[in-house]
């Protein structure tokens, strides 16, 4: 079977990304290949990443290219060039355009720091996340990967997790353990299925 070419969408860290790497090593995304590791900044720890696994990586800054339209020609010419089939969004802080997400239907999948519909949407992102869901008191909490639409955090969702909140939890070791115990297990699981199944329709035609 012909492997689904993934582009990693990064704006940070990476942890995600490197969850993913991991998976891949341990042979868990056998129907994908990273191809390419694309972020928003160039200073971005993601990027040294995929160089120490010898991945491509491409910087696309909307500030640089000044609009929502430049920034996106250029993200799609690079997922052109690498012929990229699939996009996971790992930690990226940019919002997609409806008219770019039309192009990719359940070709994008986005890994959200709560169990959706749960503390999503616009602004709900990083820290925030947890913040909200400390202050309003939910005794679980967790993550959700799924496809990404027009609507932030309002694509199918595909797997979830949940994650339990203890007493004397900070935003800060809430999102470690919602990234240990959830999103790096959830996040290959789903690229693999999302993979396999365009893996699968492109042998079926």
């Amino acid at each position: 079977m012909v492997k689904t070419r993934i582009a990693v969408f990064v704006s940070g860290g990476g942890t995600n990304l490197q969850a993913l790497m991991d998976a891949a090593g341990r042979g868990e995304l056998p129907s994908g290949e990273i191809v390419l590791v694309l972020s928003t900044k160039a200073g971005a720890y993601a990027l040294e990443r995929a160089k120490n696994n010898g991945i491509p990586t491409a910087v696309c800054s909307k500030k640089e290219l000044g609009s929502q339209e430049a920034f996106e020609a250029a993200v799609q010419a690079e997922l052109e060039a690498h012929r990229v089939d699939m996009i996971v969004l790992a930690g990226f802080l940019s919002i997609l355009s409806a008219d770019f997400t039309r192009r990719w239907p359940h070709r994008i999948i986005n890994v959200h720091p709560s169990l959706i519909p749960s503390f999503c949407g616009k602004g709900f992102y990083g820290l925030r996340v947890h913040e909200a869901a400390l202050a309003y008191g939910v005794k679980v909490t967790g993550a959700t990967v799924h496809f990404v639409n027009e609507i932030p955090d309002g694509g199918q969702i595909i797997l979830q997790k949940a994650v339990d909140i203890a007493p004397d939890d900070t935003p800060e070791t809430l999102q470690r353990r919602v990234m240990e115990q959830a999103e790096w297990i959830l996040l290959p699981r789903a690229a693999e299925l999302v993979a396999r199944g365009i893996a699968e329709e492109g042998e079926s035609k």
